[in-house]
């Protein structure tokens, strides 16, 4: 049985989902973990120390009965820059701001504003009427720092591809974080 597939059994047999397993040089093991997740689930439960502590323990045992060399294992939570690896991945994440990178430019498919040699995408996540994916944008110049904007500025048009999970070179969740920390209350700007 290959590594990959003891450590799956393993953390899924703990309760959890392998998002993914990592070897890095120096001997180290990381192990991405997260909750299982089914359509119509209730709120997004977050992945505890106490979850990884236990999946470690498990996992240290498992692979020293497998005779598996690795100086240190590390098993986390997948962060907010979680990586997309299946179909059940990208309809858990419909509606979220994800960063794309095509295996190929899109090429003469680019229509108006998209350079034909663009391979990344940054937008949200939406299913298609005819059932595949697509991801829509908006490409807003950068603003300089100090730099004010015109509340009269248009903005820049929205712009949508679609796309199959084989042309995906990778998909993530962008890693969005409000430093200010308060968000305005519903119906109030």
């Amino acid at each position: 049985m290959s590594l990959q597939q003891t450590i799956d059994d393993t953390v899924r047999g703990l309760g959890y989902d392998l998002v993914e397993v990592e070897r890095s040089a120096g001997g180290l093991l990381r192990v991405t973990i997260d909750y299982p997740w089914s359509p119509g689930a209730m709120a997004e439960v977050p992945v505890t120390v106490e979850d990884c502590e236990r999946v470690t323990r498990q996992l240290q045992y498992v692979l020293e009965v497998d005779g598996v060399d690795y100086r240190r294992l590390e098993v986390s939570s997948p962060g907010i820059d979680r990586p997309l690896r299946n179909a059940l991945d990208f309809e858990r994440f419909v509606g979220e701001v994800v960063d794309l990178t095509l295996k190929a430019p899109i090429g003469s498919a680019a229509e108006g504003l998209v350079s034909a040699n663009r391979k990344k995408f940054r937008g949200a996540l939406q299913r298609r009427e005819d059932g595949g994916w697509q991801i829509v944008w908006r490409d807003e110049p950068p603003v300089k720092p100090g730099q004010r904007v015109s509340a009269k500025r248009a903005p820049a048009p929205e712009q949508a591809m679609g796309f199959t999970l084989d042309e995906l070179s990778s998909a993530r969740l962008a890693p969005l974080v409000d430093f200010k920390g308060r968000k305005p209350a519903e119906g109030k700007s």
